[in-house]
C-alpha cells in the first residue's frame, strides 16, 4: 500500500515539476536589428528590430527583445540605424514591358533624335537581314532641341529611313501611345498616303498627306500588325526563351529598386498561363498583382475563371480587368472637355468604343472582379466615373469594389467628390506629373493645369486613396524618382516646379507607394505595411525618407530588399 501511495506522490510531483519549466523557446529565422524601422502601421509606427520566420513577421520591438529570439540558425542583420520600410509596392506598370525595354533599346534618358538615330545605327550593325528593330522611351518633349524638320514636333522618318533602310525599325514612344517608323516598317504595313486613320489614332502626315513616320494611339497597330507577321516566322522556343529573359530582367531591376510587389496593368491570357505557372514552382521573386487585359477575345468566358488569388504563397494574384477609355497628354490623346490649348481642332482620343468598356465593366461586375480603366484626360475620367456609377446602381448591394481609373491626371475639379462618393480608387505615378510638367500648360493652359493636374492634394482632402507608381515603362521603375516627385513636385533635372500646392507630405507619399497600393489591391491584410503575421516583404534604404533633406531623397541607395523574409537584393 505504501509502495502504491509513494509511486502516486511521485507522479504528481513529476507532474507539477514539468508545469514549472518554461515553455520551449521559438526562435526566429530571420532578426533585424539596431534600425531605425518606419512600419506604415499607425498603432506602432517606428521600431528599433523584427524577428521574421518564414515568410511573416513574428515580433517587432526592440533590439533587446528581438535578440532574445535568435537561436543557432537564425540569420542576423545588423541595420547600424539605416532606415527600413515596408517593400515598395509598384502600383501602375507592366511588368514583361519593362523586361522588353531592357532587351531592347531604351531612349528614356535620351536627349534628342540624333541620340535615337545614332542607337539604332549601331544596332543595324549587328541585326540580322530583314530582323526587326525595336525600341521604347523617345519623347520629342524632352528633347533639348527640336528637330528642323518637324510636324507637331515629331522629326520626319527620313534620317531614320537612311541609316536603316533594309531593317524594319519600329520604335514606341515612352507613353506607350505613339510609335515611330522607319520606311521599310511602313512598307511592310503597306502604309501609304492613301491608308485611312483607323478609329480612335491618327497617322501624322506633311503637308503632301505623306506619312511621316509617326503613328498615335490605335495607328500604332498599323505597324504592330506586320511586326507580329515578322514575329510569327520566329520559333516557339525562341519566343518563349526571350519572354522569360525579360520577366527576369524585369525582377532584377525591381528588386534593385527595393520593388517587392508589383501591379501589372494589362496582361493577356497566355501571359496570365505563365505566371501562374512560375508562381506555383516557386520561380516569382517580385509578387505580382495581375489585371486581365480586356482587349482578349475570350474575355467573357475565360472570366469565371478567375479571380485567382494568392497562387504560390502570395506570388500571384489575378483579380481585375484592365479597360482603356483614352490616349496620352504628350501625344495630344487624352480625351478632354475643351480643346487642347496648342491644338484648337483637336479633343484627344476615345481609343476604345464606349459600349465595350460598358461590356468589360458588366463582365468584371459578374465575377467578382475589380475594374481598371486608364483615363488620362478630364472627358475620359468623366467617362469612367459615369460607367461605374452606372454599373454601381444595377445592384447597390455590392459595394467596396474599390474599382480604380488608372492615372487619372487630368480632371474636372467637379469630379473630385466623386471619387469618394463612388469609392473608386485614383491609381496615380507621381513621376508622370514631373516628367510632364514642361508641356502641360501648352496643352491644358493655365487654369486647367493648376486645379486639375495631377491634383493629389484635392483628391487626398476629399479623402480618396491614391496607389503610386512609374507605369514603367513609360518610366524608369525608380519609386524613389517617383516618390521625390510626389513630395516636391520639382523636376530632378532643372527643378522645375508644377503647381506645389498639390503635393503630398512624406508620410503620404509613403503610404500611396505601401499601404495605399496594398488597399488598392486588397491586399491591406497581408502586405503595405509591417506588422507581425504579415508578409515579411522589407526594403533597406540609405535614408530616412521622412526625415532627410529633400535634395537628400534622390541620393537615397537601396541597400537590402527582403521577399517574404528571403534576401533577394543586397
Amino acid at each position: 500500500m505504501n509502495k502504491k501511495r509513494n509511486l502516486f506522490l511521485l507522479l504528481i510531483a513529476l507532474g507539477l515539476f514539468a508545469c514549472q519549466q518554461p515553455e520551449t523557446t521559438e526562435y526566429a529565422d530571420t532578426i533585424l536589428i539596431n534600425g531605425n524601422i518606419y512600419t506604415v502601421d499607425e498603432s506602432n509606427p517606428r521600431v528599433e528590430a523584427l524577428a521574421i520566420q518564414g515568410d511573416r513577421i513574428m515580433k517587432m520591438g526592440s533590439t533587446a527583445e528581438i535578440e532574445a529570439l535568435k537561436g543557432d540558425s537564425t540569420t542576423v542583420y545588423d541595420l547600424n540605424g539605416r532606415f527600413a520600410m515596408p517593400g515598395f509596392i509598384e502600383g501602375h506598370g507592366h511588368f514583361s514591358g519593362l523586361g522588353n525595354s531592357l532587351l531592347n533599346l531604351n531612349f528614356l534618358r535620351s536627349e534628342s533624335w540624333d541620340e535615337v538615330i545614332a542607337a539604332v545605327e549601331e544596332r543595324v550593325k549587328t541585326a540580322k537581314p530583314g530582323e526587326w528593330i525595336i525600341g521604347r522611351g523617345w519623347h520629342q518633349e524632352k528633347w533639348t532641341e527640336t528637330p528642323e524638320r518637324n510636324v507637331l514636333g515629331y522629326p520626319f522618318h527620313d534620317d531614320l529611313s537612311a541609316v536603316s533602310p533594309d531593317n524594319p525599325v519600329f520604335l514606341n514612344h515612352a507613353s506607350g501611345h505613339a510609335a515611330f517608323a522607319n520606311a521599310k516598317a511602313m512598307e511592310l504595313a503597306g502604309i501609304t498616303a492613301e491608308t485611312p486613320d483607323p478609329f480612335g489614332g491618327e497617322i501624322i502626315r506633311d503637308s503632301r498627306g505623306e506619312p511621316i513616320g509617326v503613328f498615335e494611339e490605335t495607328a500604332e497597330n498599323l505597324i504592330g500588325q506586320a511586326y507580329q507577321e515578322y514575329r510569327a516566322t520566329l520559333s516557339a522556343e525562341d519566343k518563349l526563351a526571350e519572354w522569360y529573359k525579360m520577366i527576369e530582367l524585369a525582377e532584377q531591376e525591381c528588386l534593385e529598386n527595393g520593388i517587392t510587389s508589383f501591379q501589372d496593368a494589362g496582361s493577356s491570357f497566355g501571359e496570365i498561363d505563365r505566371y501562374i505557372d512560375l508562381a506555383e514552382k516557386g520561380d516569382l521573386d517580385v509578387r505580382l498583382w495581375v489585371m486581365i487585359s480586356g482587349r482578349q477575345d475570350n474575355l467573357a468566358e475565360k472570366a469565371p475563371e478567375f479571380p485567382k488569388i494568392g497562387v504560390g504563397e502570395n506570388a500571384l494574384t489575378i483579380r481585375a480587368i484592365k479597360g482603356y477609355m483614352d490616349g496620352a497628354l504628350g501625344a495630344r490623346g487624352a480625351w478632354l472637355l475643351e480643346p487642347y490649348t496648342d491644338k484648337p481642332d483637336s479633343y484627344g482620343k476615345n481609343t476604345t468604343p464606349i459600349e465595350d468598356l460598358v461590356a468589360w465593366g458588366e463582365i468584371a461586375f459578374e465575377n467578382g472582379l475589380q475594374y481598371c480603366v486608364h483615363g488620362i484626360g478630364d472627358r475620359g475620367n468623366q467617362e469612367i466615373l459615369n460607367i461605374y456609377e452606372e454599373q454601381f446602381k444595377k445592384d447597390p448591394s455590392k459595394t467596396g469594389l474599390r474599382w480604380r481609373i488608372e492615372h487619372a491626371q487630368h480632371l474636372d475639379t467637379s469630379d473630385i467628390p466623386r471619387f469618394k462618393e463612388l469609392g473608386v480608387i485614383a491609381s496615380m505615378q507621381g513621376i508622370h506629373c514631373t516628367s510632364d510638367a514642361p508641356y502641360v500648360v501648352d496643352r491644358l493652359g493655365e487654369e486647367r493645369a493648376r486645379y486639375g493636374a495631377y491634383p493629389w492634394r484635392s483628391l487626398l482632402d476629399n479623402d480618396v486613396i491614391i496607389a503610386n507608381g512609374t507605369d514603367a515603362p513609360v518610366e524608369d521603375v525608380s519609386a524613389l524618382e517617383s516618390f521625390y516627385a510626389s513630395v516636391t513636385r520639382k523636376r530632378a533635372d532643372s527643378g522645375m516646379e508644377f503647381f506645389p500646392e498639390q503635393k503630398m507630405t512624406r508620410a503620404e507619399a509613403v503610404y500611396s507607394y505601401t499601404l495605399g497600393n496594398a488597399y488598392a489591391a486588397f491586399e491591406e491584410d497581408i502586405k503595405g505595411s509591417l506588422k507581425e503575421g504579415k508578409l515579411a516583404d522589407i526594403v533597406v534604404l540609405s535614408n530616412d525618407l521622412l526625415n532627410c533633406p529633400e535634395e537628400e531623397i534622390l541620393n537615397t541607395k537601396i541597400h537590402q530588399t527582403f521577399v517574404g523574409g528571403q534576401l533577394k537584393y543586397e
